[in-house]
């Protein structure tokens, strides 16, 4: 068994997953409430909140596991906020110098890639590898509010880099949109909620970069359009048409994705697609890659929607299924922030 340790951001997260079964447990703390009334996550806050909550929750997690079972730790080391990403792996390397077990060094970006077949595991964990092989080589988009990735799982596990944003990330587009807009803190959920009933052509937003062939995302225009939008516009309007704003906003984005993931499989030979990352729990962008696999027929794999944020369970799956680069530093395990893919 593995257990899961997450705090690369504003959430505290732990899980117990069985190769033989799946996850067999997952808690977590979310910081979303403290950091609203700043507008965005604060690290010291986000930090001390980790202190208060990592050793409850270990706790909690022992109700799934036994010092004989546990077989190693996987924690995040990168990338995220250093000192976040600090006092997991302090509370890793802690925990498996009382247990005598080895630590594990996860990627959160690979944990992002791999949580699409956490569902794949679970339905049949003694065949699951014969089932990974009939869907890969694999696409995987990552859309959270820190990356925008496209990138490509080979048949050996390996991942290879494909594009990102040059600017701004499709989360963080969303966010800035949403502050633009005079909403809260996180934007995405409440673009979404708004953007029900809408008319999406309403506004012409950008898409991002033109090219086909060009595989780099960008948003930054995307928040430039709307920002002008809004200064040409009376207050009152503004309220009167939030609905067909944030609808028109909301499809630009999804269209930007979509746009540059369907580019993608079509310069690959590729057998199934995959979302993950924060925005993948939004309900257009499921719906509009869910369809660009149809078009493929290949099979489309998203991340559950307790999955899709920063969580344990794809830690600890990564500990398991990311064979290619799980880094086995033990206690001289170092956090890297900037960590790439």
């Amino acid at each position: 068994m593995i257990l899961g340790i997450e705090s690369s951001c504003d959430e505290t997260a732990i899980a117990v997953f069985d190769p033989k079964i799946g996850i067999q447990g997952e808690w977590i703390r979310s910081q979303i409430a403290l950091h609203g009334k700043h507008g965005g996550v604060v690290p010291d806050l986000a930090s001390r909140e980790h202190v208060k909550e990592l050793g409850p929750l270990i706790q909690l997690s022992k109700s799934k596991w036994s010092s004989g079972q546990l077989e190693s730790i996987a924690v995040t080391y990168g990338p995220g906020l250093a000192p976040c990403l600090a006092l997991g792996v302090a509370a890793a390397k802690a925990l498996a110098l009382a247990l005598n077990i080895p630590v594990k060094g996860v990627n959160h970006l690979r944990g992002h890639v791999w949580s699409v077949f956490i569902d794949t595991h679970r339905a049949d964990p003694s065949h699951f590898d014969d089932a990974l092989d009939k869907v890969l080589p694999h696409l995987s988009l990552i859309a959270s509010g820190g990356h925008t990735i496209l990138c490509r799982i080979n048949k050996d596990r390996t991942i290879d880099f494909l594009s990102s944003t040059r600017d701004d990330a499709a989360g963080e587009a969303l966010d800035k949109g949403a502050k633009l807009l005079g909403l809260g803190y996180p934007g995405g959920p409440l673009i979404e909620k708004l953007a029900v009933g809408g008319n999406v052509n309403a506004f012409d937003f950008p898409r991002g970069l033109g090219r086909k062939s060009e595989l780099e995302f960008s948003f930054s225009g995307l928040k430039t359009s709307l920002r002008y939008t809004l200064e040409a516009m009376e207050k009152t309007a503004v309220e009167v048409q939030m609905s067909d704003l944030c609808a028109s906003y909301q499809q630009a984005v999804v269209d930007a994705l979509a746009r540059k993931s369907r580019a993608a499989l079509q310069l690959g030979n590729y057998r199934s697609l995959g979302l993950s990352g924060g925005v993948a729990n939004n309900g257009l962008l499921r719906k509009t890659m869910g369809l660009e696999a149809h078009r493929k027929q290949i099979p489309f794999f998203a991340a559950r929607p307790e999955h899709t944020g920063d969580n344990a369970a794809m830690i600890a799956f990564a500990g398991f299924v990311d064979t290619a680069r799980v880094l086995a530093g033990g206690f001289d395990l170092k956090i890297e922030p900037g960590l790439g893919l």
